[in-house]
């Protein structure tokens, strides 16, 4: 198994693309820290995994809050005794409004929990991976990180920094043995893009705006997620993976 004896802690683990990784992480031998706003999904994730023979627990945690990132982690390190991979997956989108009547608040709630807060986890987890002599991150960008969409604009800017983030801590922090990759998912069947599928017209478009022209599965970004933080990506950091059917060439 790929990921035997490790500890990983994927945030936003209760649905979607962050409880498919966890549960691909269990099922390649990972001890999994399920870290999620909402306790009952994250609960039950940690149950999927306990049933499949994993193991896991759940952590409470709102990624926008400093005090409770440098809690998931101190916890992790409590009841596993490290950390070696961290999926930095949590991440909201904004209400569909053109950029100038974008309220301010809706504003600093997107980019607090999808730009700070993927600061936040790196800011706690990569000191507990210098303790094991290296370690492994991902952070969720977004095909929007790479191009506009037209009243997406908090969305696509955490995003967007999200990439760049991710090539600073890669600079920043090669040389202690931590690779840090972003995954850039494009349009994945998740909770995240239910009000598209609930427009008639703009659905039958946005589903099929991409070179293989479907929808993608939360299991295809949680296999290139198993990939990046695998020693098969051992030589790969600071990377941007496009896991978008072709999305950004349609």
């Amino acid at each position: 198994m790929r990921l035997q004896d490790k500890v990983a802690i994927v945030t936003g683990g209760g649905g979607g693309i962050g409880r498919a990784t966890a549960l691909r992480f269990a099922s390649e031998g990972a001890k999994v820290v399920v870290s999620d706003i909402h306790s009952e999904s994250g609960e039950e994730s940690v149950d999927q995994i306990t049933k499949m023979g994993g193991e896991a627990i759940f952590v409470r945690t709102d990624t926008s809050i400093e005090g409770d990132m440098k809690a998931l982690v101190e916890e992790c390190e409590k009841r596993y005794g490290g950390l070696d991979i961290f999926f930095n997956n949590a991440g909201v989108s904004n209400e569909e409004v053109k950029l100038v009547d974008i309220s301010v608040d809706e504003w600093d709630r997107v980019v607090s929990i999808n730009l700070k807060g993927v600061f936040m986890g790196m800011k706690y987890a990569i000191p507990a991976m210098e303790k094991r002599s290296g370690g492994a991150i991902v952070n969720t960008s977004s095909l929007l990180g790479f191009k506009g969409k037209k009243y997406m604009a908090p969305y696509n800017a955490s995003k967007g920094g999200v990439i760049t983030l991710t090539k600073n801590a890669a600079l920043e922090y090669g040389g202690k043995n931590i690779r840090v990759n972003a995954v850039c998912p494009g349009v994945i069947d998740t909770n995240i893009v239910t009000p598209w599928k609930e427009d008639d017209r703009k659905w039958p478009i946005i589903s099929k705006a991409n070179a293989l022209r479907r929808v993608g599965q939360p299991e295809e970004i949680a296999n290139a997620v198993l990939f990046l933080v695998s020693d098969e990506a051992s030589y790969v950091t600071g990377t941007s993976l496009l896991v978008d059917g072709g999305g950004l060439t349609f």
